[in-house]
Parts: structure tokens; sequence; C-alpha cells
């Protein structure tokens, strides 16, 4: 197999679970709109614990559950189509977090003429 590389960028949203635009969770609403704007795929990660702007600490413990755990979604492409896709995702983030990574991007080629 070949391995092949090229740069790109890692774009982290940071909100809360139960932060919500128009009835629907802010991270499923970032999803789409990825998968509408063509983007290279869209990850969601849910913390275990974490605080944000409110400096509340939200956690998965068994005795304090918690409704507004962290949630990270993660998109990865290149960093023309990441930055044009920022306006897209304003009206979303509100007191969450947006961070830009750059990254370099792994794509593995099956070797022409190899054998399995």
């Amino acid at each position: 197999m070949t391995t092949g590389t090229s740069a790109g960028m890692r774009l982290t949203v940071l909100v809360g679970e139960s932060d919500t635009w128009h009835h629907r969770p802010v991270c499923t609403e970032i999803v789409h709109r990825a998968h509408a704007a063509g983007l290279a795929g869209a990850s969601v990660f849910r913390g275990i614990e974490g605080f944000g702007a409110s400096s509340v600490i939200h956690t998965q413990r068994l005795l304090s559950l918690s409704e507004d755990l962290p949630v990270a979604v993660v998109i990865v492409d290149t960093e023309a189509k990441v930055r044009a896709f920022l306006p897209r995702i304003a009206e979303l983030t509100g007191e969450g977090t947006v961070t830009l990574d750059a990254c370099e991007i792994v794509r593995s080629e099956p070797d022409s003429g190899s054998r399995r």
C-alpha cells in the first residue's frame, strides 16, 4: 500500500449537548451543513466532563448526571473549503469555541498489482 499526504485543516466546534438551533441540536445542524457544503466528513464526539463560558462543570459521573455534556464537532478538509464553511456556522456557535488547526490528511491507496 502506498500512502500519500496532503495539507489540510481541522475545524473543531465545541458546544453543549443541549445547545439547539430551531429545535435541533447544534451539533446535528453543523454536520448537516457540512454535508450540504460538500466537505469531506464530519464527526461528533461526546465528552464525559467539561466546562465552557458559563464556568459550570458538566460531568457524566453517576451521582451528578448531566444533560448538557460537552460535544466536539470535528471536520477535516482542505484549508480553502474549511475557511469557506466558517460563515455557514457563525450563527450556530454562540458561546461555543471554534478552533482551526493545520493538519496532514493521510490517504492510503492500494498498490497496483498487489495481491491479497
